[in-house]
């Protein structure tokens, strides 16, 4: 067997090797003989089956797998001509020629490795930003929502109609065409003003009423309801206001009421919930303006400025991905022009092809600076993150993590987390920021 192994770039290596038909037919030979020994074959006593009875039987699994020992060996040879380990290869070697002659097989393997990625100067490439202004009537707001948050519930007394923010003690019964419809009907049901969470125009229609109205409101089911038989409809609900309550909240709350909002405090005090809040604030608006406008310049520069050769076979899995998404939201017939016309497909890899170089040159430099600023997601911290993402959603998080186990996207998952702790310490190490400022 004659195998050659060249070098395209530092990730990219073609083999070729010439395989004889002698020894083909060894292989073969040696694979018959161990199968023998273990083959049931009626009228021969298990182990002495000829293997000429074997390749009668199983010829065509015989020869394929002795072509995947030749294949096999075909890899680690051209590997000790790389003088590369086996653990650098990265993704499925591709077999771009297995040609069978009368003289045997002529083989070409391509084979990539995982790239050597010179990160040098990354930290010097974070742009600048200016760290976000917090108002003193946004820290105000928060505290004043979270305050609203644990307040008890306290009845109207006075004579007042109904306004934004009221909770409502109500009956109603809704109609379509006239008639009653399934799950139109309650009684003393609470309502907060306000919330959205009724169908859209039934909130605003109630403002202005007083204890003991009665009133006809008229609505219409948004298109994308989720019940088909009420989506787009107009309705009438006929609602009975029985009481007005609201949540009280102090200005100066004690401290059995801050001690709900700073867990772990011994003696919280207003001044620390408001300093918690700026911190709160802050970090949020750090976030949005990071994923908004700092990552994706810096995103920018380093696949600019860090050069380094790609695993083409990677790249390929990652044009095909693209182009399988791009043909699960096509119609049959379009699916079916594209089968019918090869070049069509290829141009269509080709809009994909610099992308797909990009998203493949992030993940390995993402890698490569996780690994130099030591961040690390354990897979434990992935499911909890499943579970807790399910239990918000009122779902079952045994269930919702398997989905995405069986989608094969929890490394997906694992990468986006690590990517979003990295730019995160990456954006605050040394922040280039203009003075913090605080209005009014």
């Amino acid at each position: 067997m004659q195998v050659s192994a060249k070098k395209v770039d530092s990730a990219n290596s073609v083999v070729e090797a010439k395989v004889s038909k002698e020894l083909l037919s060894k292989k073969e030979d040696k694979i018959a003989a161990k199968a023998a020994k273990s083959m049931k074959v009626d009228g021969f006593r298990q182990g002495k089956v000829p293997a000429h009875v074997v390749k009668a039987r199983h010829g065509e699994q015989i020869k394929q797998d002795a072509e995947q020992e030749i294949l096999k060996e075909v890899f680690d040879q051209a590997l000790k001509e790389l003088g590369a380990a086996a653990d650098t290869v990265v993704g499925e070697p591709q077999i771009s020629k297995f040609d069978k002659t009368d003289d045997g097989l002529t083989i070409e393997v391509k084979i990539s490795f995982k790239p050597t990625v010179n990160v040098e100067g990354y930290q010097d490439m974070v742009p600048e930003y200016k760290t976000p202004r917090i108002m003193k009537k946004d820290i105000e707001q928060r505290v004043e929502d979270m305050l609203k948050s644990v307040a008890t519930m306290e009845k109207i007394e006075e004579k007042r109609a109904l306004q934004s923010g009221d909770f409502a003690q109500i009956d109603f019964e809704g109609f379509i065409d006239g008639k009653a419809f399934e799950g139109g009907k309650a009684e003393n049901f609470q309502l907060e003003i306000g919330s959205g969470s009724f169908i859209p125009g039934f909130e605003d229609a109630m403002i202005g009423m007083n204890v003991g109205d009665e009133k006809d409101i008229e609505v219409t089911f948004p298109t994308e309801y989720n019940s088909k038989e009420l989506a787009g409809k107009p309705a009438l609900f006929k609602v009975k206001l029985h009481e007005i309550q609201a949540k009280k909240v102090s200005k100066n709350p004690d401290e059995e009421t801050l001690k709900k909002l700073l867990p772990g405090v011994e003696k919280p005090t207003l001044k620390e919930l408001e300093a918690q809040v700026k911190e709160q604030l802050k970090n949020e608006k750090l976030h949005g303006i990071f994923n908004e406008e700092v990552k994706p310049k810096y995103v920018e520069t380093i696949l600019e400025k860090l050069q380094f050769d790609l695993p083409e076979n990677i790249v390929d899995q990652e044009i095909d991905m693209q182009v399988r998404n791009i043909f699960s939201k096509m119609s049959e017939d379009e699916i079916k022009e594209y089968s019918q016309n090869p070049k069509k497909i290829e141009e269509k890899r080709a809009e994909f092809a610099d992308e797909a170089r990009n998203s493949v040159k992030l993940t390995f430099i993402v890698d490569e600076l996780a690994k130099r600023e030591e961040i690390k997601v354990e897979d434990q911290e992935v499911m909890q993150m499943i579970y807790f993402e399910a239990m918000q959603q009122g779902q079952d998080p045994k269930q919702y993590f398997e989905y995405y186990e069986k989608q094969g996207l929890l490394p997906a998952i694992k990468m986006s987390v690590v990517e979003d702790r990295l730019f995160t310490k990456l954006f605050t190490k040394e922040p280039k920021t203009a003075k913090e400022t605080e209005g009014k």
